[in-house]
């Protein structure tokens, strides 16, 4: 009876071992660090009392990330030896991959420190293909273009003439995109009255009574000695944390939306195209929340995303490639493209 109850008790997390099993199974987890130069140090000159120099110092650029990926890889990418985050996987925006009926995924972490900013980047997915449906699940977190969202997506799909065609609905989840902080900041010719919102979130001015002026932080540490140096350093820091803090302050939208799609893909030794493009042409959004972007907007906008990968090999020698992604959601854009010529000399 022990056995018999030990056995029932343990059957639970045996059959989850193997479900465990099999949804890694054919996946690759890693980690790796890497780091680099970053922009050369900018001296700033300030002649309000004589010649004075101030250095802008720019730390070095380092990574460190942690990543599971589970997706198969198309005829045109390179076995790597090793996983190191560096890898520009233009792929990886397709909606669908190679796989049917299974499931694939990518789970991706990353601390870096790039031209002196930290950020924390995340991109993570979920898809399963079938023949007649798919289903995608993503959440993008990118710093360096200022854009986070979870999206999801249910669509029927259809094969037509080597194309996979596809249609549904979209769901997303990001911050009131649209939304201006500093409008109500902005004097009636345009300008910013950035010093007076400097000073309300803690900033303070002192002047010597000799045309000299000096520039403290909330902690009353001097930041800047010139005007020059404060517009042109603190200022721009000032209105970026202002701007992240009030965003942060605002409630998550939904946004519900239709969306069409396309993907193609053929491959041989000597040539390849890889294509894909998402379009959603109506959304909906809830009409009580006045930081709908529906609002911002004024009505209805297009969102897209789109990619190409292609590759020739005109003779045994000479070969060229082009590839890349776009995307636009919001009115907030992010890409990226590779092009060039190969030549090989035997």
């Amino acid at each position: 009876m022990k056995k018999i109850l030990v056995l029932l008790f343990c059957l639970p997390l045996l059959i989850n071992a193997q479900v465990l099993d099999d949804f890694f199974k054919y996946s690759t987890v890693y980690g790796a660090v890497n780091g680099g130069n970053s922009i050369s140090d900018v001296d700033v000159y300030s002649v309000t009392n004589g010649l004075e120099t101030q250095t802008i110092e720019t730390p070095f650029d380092y990574s460190i990330l942690f990543g599971a990926r589970k997706i198969k890889r198309f005829g045109y990418e390179p076995k790597e030896a090793f996983k190191r985050g560096l890898e520009a996987s233009f792929s990886d925006g397709a909606t669908e991959g190679l796989w049917l009926n299974e499931v694939e995924f990518l789970f991706q972490a990353e601390y870096k420190r790039q031209e002196g900013e930290n950020y924390f980047d995340q991109h993570h997915m979920v898809r399963y293909i079938s023949d007649k449906w798919l289903t995608k699940v993503e959440y993008l977190e990118d710093g360096f273009a200022d854009v986070k969202y979870f999206e999801s997506s249910q669509r029927y799909r259809k094969e037509w003439k080597g194309i996979s065609l596809n249609i549904g609905i979209a769901q997303r989840m990001s911050e009131p995109y649209g939304f201006d902080p500093l409008e109500e900041w902005k004097l009636s010719n345009g300008n910013l009255h950035y010093t007076y919102l400097a000073i309300q979130e803690g900033y303070s001015v002192e002047f010597d009574g000799q045309g000299g002026v000096e520039y403290f932080d909330p902690q009353g540490k001097s930041v800047a000695t010139s005007t020059e140096v404060w517009e042109a350093v603190v200022v721009p820091t000032v209105l970026a944390d202002y701007t992240e803090k009030k965003r942060n302050e605002l409630p998550i939208n939904w946004t519900h939306s239709w969306v069409v799609g396309f993907d193609y893909y053929k491959y041989t030794k000597t040539s390849w195209l890889h294509a894909w493009g998402n379009v959603m042409p109506l959304h909906f959004s809830d009409d009580e929340n006045e930081f709908s972007y529906y609002n911002f907007n004024g009505g209805q906008w297009k969102d897209y995303s789109g990619g190409v990968i292609f590759g020739h090999w005109v003779n045994k020698n000479l070969g060229l490639f082009i590839e890349g992604t776009y995307n636009k959601y919001w009115n907030r854009e992010w890409h990226g493209f590779s092009a060039g010529i190969n030549y090989r000399v035997f």
